[in-house]
């Protein structure tokens, strides 16, 4: 490797990696659908789901030892280790609501995680467009229209938590109260994530412009 390669790798590395962190989310928000949509026990979802968690793992800790190699970044070092991290909580937060089911003992979903399962893929697909787009920030109004899209289903997140909130409160399980609780606002904490990684975008779009 000349000297040329060591001061200046190729700027396409980190766009590739993150492009592959995207592709990994999608997924996991596409089995997350399939697998509320079907109705089945969530032990059946959680290997393949915990794979998936695993890769994004994977990559996150890829981009890190890419930081730590290399001089000079196309995008800020600190704006590539928040885009990972943030990536990474989005992973965690679809994974760790399938398995909150299985250790609850929540057999089957229900209408409501049917709903937020369905907005967080919509905003994984949003999130991987906006992604593409940085390897040419010339493309900001298409990253604009998606972060925007992400934000307003963020806010259709809460409005579904705050209504199944309500709904649940009516109930008089106790225990069911607790583990659907924790199960719907970890979904909804994976629209969070997202609507974060959208707004790191959006900043990040803004400063290189």
């Amino acid at each position: 490797m000349g000297l040329r390669e060591v001061l200046i790798p190729q700027d396409q590395v980190f766009f590739d990696l993150f492009e592959e962190m995207a592709e990994i989310l999608v997924e996991a928000a596409d089995l997350l659908v399939k697998f509320t949509e079907s109705g089945a026990n969530p032990v059946g979802c959680c290997p393949e789901m915990k794979d998936l968690e695993h890769a994004g793992d994977t990559i996150t800790h890829r981009i890190y030892f890419q930081l730590n190699r290399t001089f000079i970044t196309p995008l800020e070092p600190e704006e590539i280790s928040r885009l990972a991290s943030v990536l990474d909580d989005v992973l965690d937060c679809i994974e760790g609501s399938v398995q909150m089911m299985r250790v609850y003992g929540v057999e089957a979903s229900d209408d409501v995680m049917r709903q937020m399962a369905k907005l967080i893929q919509l905003s994984a697909v949003e999130l991987q467009g906006a992604i593409r787009c940085l390897r040419k920030l010339s493309n900001g109004k298409d990253i604009d229209a998606r972060v925007i899209e992400v934000n307003r289903l963020e806010n259709l997140a809460d409005d579904v938590l705050g209504h199944a909130l309500s709904d649940l409160f009516k109930t008089n399980d106790a225990v069911l109260i607790i583990k659907l609780k924790d199960v719907y606002e970890e979904l909804e904490r994976a629209t969070d994530r997202c609507e974060t990684v959208a707004n790191i975008i959006s900043d990040i779009v803004i400063r290189h412009s």
